[in-house]
């Protein structure tokens, strides 16, 4: 493909990214495909002579497609948000145009010059305490990772590094395989699957704790658990907080964690991934009290701050623990202007892998172009959606609303969790709507987000329409339930022990009075 070919090419891909977005709402949200369907329509061996570009085009229409769940479309209401704005999809194009790999500072010194202004702008608009940037005397310094689940990731083994050498110092007798073979993280049982994850990357136990009423980790439960592990001999060393769980967006409490892990040298990391976008809000802001008590702090601009991903915020104080436990040196990566100037980093030391895109380039884009104050209008926007969709649902008496934060709705029809099971598989397979669904105290929700930047109340109002016609129908089935049992006493009680467990999940009081004579 010469130039020309590419212009033409690129601006062909380009109307067609502008007209998918005009028409998302055409398309239905869930792909109706079934498993293997692609391998049908692509031959199983590359071709052996190029093809030209409008006829691999036109596959895209015809095989691609069908077989995507448009994360963009106003009818998504699952997970959390993806980030996607056109100021950010011009500068990934460019970053990849450009195509450096900026794994230190001579290799593109704009990549990590870039980098290092933006996250310190972003650390400014959250408010942030000023050991987290760059630009204060201290260590501490931003950089971007691939997601949450990196960030998370890298702290664990940073911390790792960390109390390992400083368990060593105050018993130089135990190996290094020894004292980690002892230490042990904690987190929430609400806390992210990529938590969890981290812990078995990183060899290290990773203890998921009962979080409280409300959803949250407090001191008084990690005290306790802390305790427990140290009576056995063995170390605490890293502990996860969420802002913003992904079950219900509960926030742990910073204030009691953090001075309990201040004051035994454990490294305290904060996923705020989702909830930590709405602290370009003042408004919001109290709800990460404590966050000074935290070693290292990351939020997700891919998800709720109009970022396509992949683009994570990490923060750290001291930017030390992660080159000293990364750190890998040779010949061919030395430069002249390496130093331990956090202005100038050599951002290979703070990630896992050793290139990088130039991830700040699509940041630098949407934060320039949109500005602190539409960050902030698109925010106020989305919450204003899941709060009208929470009154939707408020003021039908078949349901009740578990939570309502942010922009995150958690709702469930009223009775056993085998009506609000049956809801949810009716609006699966209607496909209209895109949800998914989470445990708050044994009770079964449905969990409504307002992901879309697309999303209008109108489409609140198409969602909450389709939600209401499929409840309609479980109610349908809640009305003949009793002629069921009735059934069952004159002689075609279910024979089969799971229909049994269903009916006495629909009709327990019923069927324990049968059972028990």
């Amino acid at each position: 493909m010469d130039s020309e070919s590419f212009r033409e090419f690129g601006k062909t891909v380009i109307d067609y990214i502008a007209d998918y977005m005009d028409n998302i709402r055409d398309r239905p949200v869930l792909s109706t495909v079934k498993p293997g369907y692609l391998y049908e329509l692509v031959p199983s061996e590359a071709p052996v002579k190029g093809e030209d570009w409008k006829t691999v085009f036109a596959d895209v229409e015809n095989i691609i497609m069908p077989g995507i769940t448009h994360w963009s479309s106003p009818q998504f209401h699952a997970f959390f948000p993806t980030g996607n704005s056109y100021p950010a999809l011009i500068g990934d194009m460019l970053c990849s145009g450009i195509g450096p790999i900026g794994f230190s500072w001579i290799t593109s010194p704009a990549c990590t010059e870039l980098e290092v202004q933006v996250m310190n702008w972003f650390g400014k608009i959250l408010d942030l305490p000023k050991e987290f940037l760059n630009e204060s005397e201290g260590p501490g310094g931003g950089v971007l990772q691939g997601s949450a689940s990196e960030a998370t990731f890298v702290c664990l083994l940073a911390a790792k590094d960390r109390t390992t050498k400083r368990i060593k110092a105050l018993d130089p007798s135990m190996t290094d395989g020894e004292i980690k073979a002892k230490l042990v993280a904690y987190t929430s049982d609400q806390s992210n699957s990529s938590v969890e994850k981290a812990g078995l990357l990183g060899s290290m136990p990773m203890r998921m704790l009962k979080a409280d009423k409300s959803g949250r980790m407090t001191g008084p439960i990690l005290a306790e658990a802390m305790a427990e592990d140290i009576a056995q001999g063995l170390i605490p060393c890293y502990v996860v907080a969420t802002l913003g769980t992904t079950g219900t967006c509960a926030f742990d409490c910073l204030e009691e964690l953090g001075p309990i892990c201040n004051e035994n040298d454990i490294w305290l990391h904060v996923d705020a991934a989702y909830a930590g976008a709405a602290f370009v809000l003042p408004e919001y802001r109290y709800l990460m009290a404590g966050v000074q008590f935290a070693d290292s702090f990351d939020v997700n601009l891919h998800k709720w701050l109009l970022v396509n991903f992949d683009c994570s915020a990490l923060w750290v104080k001291n930017a030390t623990y992660l080159v000293d436990a990364f750190n890998v040196d040779r010949v061919y990566l030395n430069h002249s202007f390496q130093s331990q100037d956090p202005q100038v980093p050599d951002y290979r030391h703070w990630q896992i892998p050793l290139g990088r895109r130039f991830r700040s380039l699509k940041m630098w884009f949407v934060l320039r172009m949109y500005g602190v104050e539409g960050l902030q209008a698109h925010i106020k926007k989305q919450v204003h959606l899941a709060d009208l969709f929470g009154k939707f649902v408020s003021q039908d008496p078949r349901f009740e609303v578990v939570t309502v934060t942010m922009g995150l709705v958690c709702f469930r029809l009223k009775g056993d969790n085998v009506w609000t099971k049956n809801l949810y598989e009716r609006l699966m397979a209607s496909g209209q709507i895109y949800l998914v669904t989470a445990t708050v105290r044994s009770r079964l929700v449905i969990r409504f987000v307002v992901c879309s930047r697309l999303t209008e109340e109108v489409d609140v109002q198409f969602a909450w329409d389709e939600i209401r016609a499929q409840a309609d129908r479980v109610d349908s089935e809640r009305d003949v339930a009793p002629t069921s049992i009735c059934n069952g006493i004159t002689g075609s009680w279910p024979k089969e022990k799971a229909d049994c467990e269903e009916l006495t999940a629909a009709t327990p009081i019923v069927v324990k009075s049968l059972t028990q004579g």
